[in-house]
């Protein structure tokens, strides 16, 4: 992926985790957001394993929503977890990039 689209895309995860952030301020939906991320963070997990690369998290980005969704369908959420989806997706995926082996700040 060239350089500037990954940067592009890191910025997308990056608001995602500063809209999740945000969410602290109301304690019930921000503990929905964090059990979500865990199942993200999970299914990335399972899907690239411990050591991967900006590059590989970036590609499988584009199609996470439709492997995002299957897996939190699979768990007894609270209602409106689908308009959620968006912002758990980038936040995983930032807070996951992190440790990418060639993550940089």
């Amino acid at each position: 992926m060239p350089q500037a689209a990954l940067d592009a895309t890191r910025q997308e995860w990056e608001d995602g985790y500063r809209r999740l952030e945000t969410a602290a301020r109301e304690r019930v939906l921000y503990a929905q957001y964090l059990a979500e991320l865990e199942i993200v963070l999970d299914q990335l997990r399972r899907r690239l394993g411990q050591t991967f690369t900006l590059d590989e998290l970036a590609d499988t980005y584009p199609g996470a929503e439709r492997w995002v969704q299957e897996a939190l369908a699979e768990h007894e959420l609270p209602q409106g977890w689908p308009a959620r989806m968006t912002t758990v997706i980038d936040a995983a995926f930032h807070a996951y990039s992190r440790g990418a082996v060639d993550y940089r700040p």
